[in-house]
């Protein structure tokens, strides 16, 4: 009998489960395993924090659809995985976390970088681990996958006591898995599913609110077919994007705050509402009591948590949103329902009026990326951070195709997207990818400048500069009486008393993206004209190496249409106030 340490037992249980990539950063604790990763053929991503390692493991797990993987030491290494697991498991994304932990005889003395690592994330994975004994480390691995990436996905983390990791066992991967407790429904109930057929085909209004689920079942094609067979407009979380060509005349857009209008128009005057794999989330429904107010709901999902969690809804579904919409599909009547979408097509013109700038000096994030759009036929990856930025991307890029669009809806992680884009690119070496940032949310985790250097990701970086903590100010703009409060990202001790308007008459750029960027060994470049979009972004895109552009945006420029926090969806402000 061949015996293995707990870290060859590591490796080998990882080999048994497909992974390919590791995101991991090096510590105390895990040494045996990197000591066995030293003639492994896995590859390894090291990032310059255990945060970006895991916010990558996210992109690389949403933009191919397998299960995600990092590793770090104990102590602060595992508390820096915290803001990446609960971003994870906000928005439904298989990973597995793997912590080291210091011996089992020093667990709970507050030894040397010691953290109860999983009583601090119970309430942010979908499940973890202490392994106790060597013995138990190869199954409860194959369980953390299971779990991981069936039913509602999300993170699992387990945790590896160092002396474990040198202890020796007999190898033994699991053939097959036994949890009880855990039993996802994936079969709808057949008589609710002649019910929803029922409902759609007696609708004259009906609206698909589509949501990340159906991104996650792999069901774009069924959602398809329904939309087209029986003539439904479609309209997505900013999660979902990309679940329904935005191309296809039936799409709506992205709903809720800043959402189309006429999506939120759409929804607001429906007689069905076909909720499938989202979750009413109130950034999405606004005020809960007037959303979707006059419509029948259905609700498709696999999680039966969700399922009347904050709307009541007529018809539930519980179980796969691809094998709910098959059969679906088989039982709803095509019909014409050109008046409904006539109604729609009169409310699109409406987005005309928050599109019109006022008399603005500097570039349009609008243009920007309706320039990027074009250039890549809507077929780049794009990863976002939180804020401004990440709504103009919602709003502006026309997604084609389902993992194309990588953000932190739930969460709203600052810091996610440009960590998350290495991720994306190194899970898909082929494709155009773009990390879209604000300066804010770019310096949360700009060390990983120093990951795409070192891997030669050839990254398109494009920062909205405008010196402000954009959506913050927006909002103090639109209900604080202007009274900005600590977002000017330019401020200084000289600047004048009271002022917060970053500007041309500022004393310095913090930071120069360009001098850092350059720091790194990476290209950059930074963009003041309208004439100079077009060729920096193709320079950028046909560049073999990662390349990061810095616009020079207006410094208050805001996101329309936009429903006031708690506001009714059929209440948008559509412009700026003259």
């Amino acid at each position: 009998m061949t015996l293995l340490t707990g870290a060859q037992i590591f490796v080998e249980s990882l080999y048994k489960e497909g992974v390919e990539i590791i995101f991991g950063y090096p510590g105390g604790k895990v040494i045996p395993i990197y000591d066995v990763l030293y003639d492994s053929k896995f590859k390894h991503i090291m990032p310059h924090h255990e945060q970006g390692g895991i916010h990558a493991a996210d992109g690389y797990a949403r933009s191919t659809g397998k299960v995600g993987v990092c590793l770090t030491t104990s102590g602060p290494g595992a508390t820096n995985l915290v803001t990446g697991l609960a971003t994870a498991y906000m928005d439904s994304v298989p990973i597995v976390a793997f912590t080291g932990q210091v011996p089992r005889a020093m667990l709970g003395t507050d030894a040397f970088q010691e953290a109860d690592i999983t009583g601090i994330t119970t309430p942010i994975t979908k499940h973890n681990y202490l392994v106790q004994d060597v013995k138990d480390l190869s199954r409860i691995i194959k369980e953390a996958f299971h779990i991981a990436k069936t039913g509602r996905p999300g993170p699992v983390l387990i945790d590896i006591p160092k002396d474990v990791l040198q202890e020796e066992a007999e190898f033994v991967y699991p053939n097959k898995i036994n949890l009880p407790g855990y039993k996802p429904n994936y079969e709808g109930h057949e008589l609710q599913i002649k019910e929803a057929a029922k409902a759609i085909n007696e609708s004259k209004n009906p609206v698909i609110y589509s949501g990340g689920g159906v991104i996650i079942s792999e069901a774009s094609d069924e959602l398809r077919e329904l939309a087209k067979k029986a003539n439904i407009p479609v309209t997505t979380t900013l999660t979902g994007l990309g679940a329904f060509n935005e191309r296809d005349e039936l799409s709506l857009g992205m709903l809720g705050m800043h959402g189309t209008t006429e999506a939120n128009l759409a929804i607001s005057n429906a007689d069905l509402l076909i909720a499938i794999g989202s979750r009413f989330d109130d950034r999405v429904t606004g005020k809960l009591d007037t959303f979707a107010k006059d419509a029948k709901i259905i609700h498709i999902d696999i999680d039966p948590a969700e399922v009347g969690k904050r709307k009541l809804v007529d018809i539930p579904i519980v179980g796969d949103v691809k094998r709910i919409l098959t059969i679906l599909n088989k039982v709803v009547e095509e019909k014409d329902r050109s008046e409904w979408l006539a109604l729609i097509d009169n409310w699109r013109k409406l987005d005309e009026v928050s599109q019109v700038r006022k008399d603005k000096k500097k570039l349009s994030p609008k243009e920007i990326i309706e320039a990027i759009d074009e250039l890549t036929q809507g077929e780049a990856l794009i990863t976002t951070e939180v804020g401004q930025h990440q709504m103009w991307a919602a709003q502006f890029y026309k997604y084609t195709k389902p993992r194309s669009f990588m953000t932190s809806g739930g969460l709203g992680t600052m810091g996610y997207g440009f960590p998350a884009a290495v991720g994306v690119q190194v899970g898909n070496k082929d494709s155009v990818v773009f990390a879209l940032a604000g300066d804010g949310s770019f310096q949360m985790n700009v060390q990983e400048l120093a990951t795409v250097a070192k891997n030669k990701l050839p990254l398109n970086i494009v920062i909205f500069n405008n010196g402000y903590l954009g959506m913050v100010r927006q909002w103090q703009e639109m209900f604080y009486d202007r009274r900005y409060s600590s977002v000017c990202l330019k401020m200084q001790e000289s600047c004048p008393p009271g002022c917060s308007s970053p500007g041309d008459h500022c004393p310095v750029t913090t930071p120069d993206f360009v001098k850092l960027a350059e720091a790194y060994g990476i290209k950059a470049k930074r963009i003041t004209k309208a004439e100079e979009i077009r060729p920096a972004l193709e320079e950028a895109i046909n560049s073999p190496h990662p390349y990061l552009l810095d616009f020079i945006i207006e410094e208050e420029e805001n996101v329309f249409p936009m429903v006031p926090p708690g506001g009714s969806l059929d209440n948008m402000v559509l412009k700026e106030e003259a």
